[in-house]
């Protein structure tokens, strides 16, 4: 296809859209920053996605510019200035974001989302919950908000609770990166195939035909994830149980989770679990969202976040001040404060 068919959207250029055939193409269009989301892009995506079903589109195909990735995730950095200015403007962020991630879901065409390179947080909202999900060997993608004093939020909490095991509780505590095999292994995704087969699979879906067939589908795939025991590690709905028990671990590897836990903000880590939790016992996508929409302004008012943010994205000093010192010190009547 020519570059020249992409055309900005009317409200954002940080979003192209294009027509090929049968398929609505969108793609993000911010790729000095990984393509990270504002407000805008996340409305002019679901704008997009609304006008290519209106038009008769067969598909949607959603992918990313640069070669960096889809998506590194909301940009939080933002987010952080309007909480610290009182305005009002993370708030309808999230609103925003949770919006878009639910019309990608309920899309009356099928949505497919190529999930080649960096693929985080908001980027996973935009591709998650597609009825398409193909990711490939470059594919890295991860929940990592624990780190910033937020929690994994756009719904991913509706798939880590249903991931094999103990596994998505593993990458909501420690924010663990999976490549694309672990991805479809663990039901984040559906297809995996080649970083270069982008032109195909659009060929494929502009002559109004489909994916299936193309890659390795999840009986096909590998993964150390679903191997190395640390399943049992995991269980249970108390955090500084969890913890203590990698602690204990004569694995290596349970050792080295601990300490991915115990970097982050305590209060995050045990308001994750509990929210991950609840998550298992919902029964559908709706109500996990609905949960991600109290609970995002609540985590993003308290301190961690902003210092969160402030160590690993402003100063980049890498050394946060949480506001309890361990997980033991988190009291569970603040956990249930935030998500009651």
């Amino acid at each position: 296809m020519r570059e020249d068919a992409w055309q900005p959207t009317p409200t954002t250029a940080d979003v192209l859209t294009a027509r090929t055939g049968a398929l609505g193409r969108i793609r993000l269009n911010r790729p000095q920053s990984i393509n990270a989301l504002t407000t805008p892009m996340v409305v002019a995506v679901r704008r997009a996605l609304h006008e290519h079903a209106e038009a008769g589109a067969g598909a949607v195909l959603l992918d990313g510019a640069g070669e960096r990735g889809l998506c590194a995730g909301g940009d939080v950095r933002a987010v952080r200035e309007s909480v610290l200015a009182g305005t009002g403007a993370g708030v309808e962020f999230f609103a925003e974001e949770y919006a878009t991630d639910a019309a990608v879901a309920d899309a009356p065409v099928p949505v497919v989302a190529w999930m080649d390179g960096i693929v985080m947080g908001g980027g996973v909202g935009l591709s998650v919950h597609a009825a398409v999900r193909c990711v490939t060997g470059r594919t890295r993608l991860a929940m990592p908000e624990t780190i910033i004093g937020f929690f994994p939020d756009v719904g991913a909490l509706w798939w880590l609770s249903r991931a094999p095991g103990q596994r998505g509780t593993r990458m909501a505590l420690t924010g663990g990166t999976v490549g694309g095999a672990d991805a479809v292994a663990l039901g984040l995704a559906d297809r995996l195939l080649g970083a270069g087969q982008l032109p195909e699979v659009v060929d494929r879906l502009a002559a109004g035909g489909d994916v299936s067939g193309l890659g390795a589908g999840r009986e096909e795939v590998t993964s150390a994830w679903l191997t190395d025991g640390l399943d049992p590690f995991f269980a249970g709905d108390d955090p500084v149980a969890v913890v203590q028990r990698l602690e204990a671990a004569d694995d290596p590897v349970a050792r080295a989770a601990a300490a991915d836990i115990r970097a982050r903000s305590p209060f995050a880590v045990a308001v994750t679990l509990a929210a991950l939790r609840r998550a298992e016992t919902m029964t559908s996508l709706a109500d996990v969202l609905e949960q991600d929409r109290r609970l995002a302004p609540r985590l993003a008012a308290h301190p961690d976040f902003a210092e969160g943010v402030r160590a690993q994205l402003v100063d980049k000093d890498r050394t946060p001040r949480w506001t309890h010192a361990r997980l033991e010190d988190v009291d569970p009547t603040e956990v249930a404060a935030v998500l009651d």
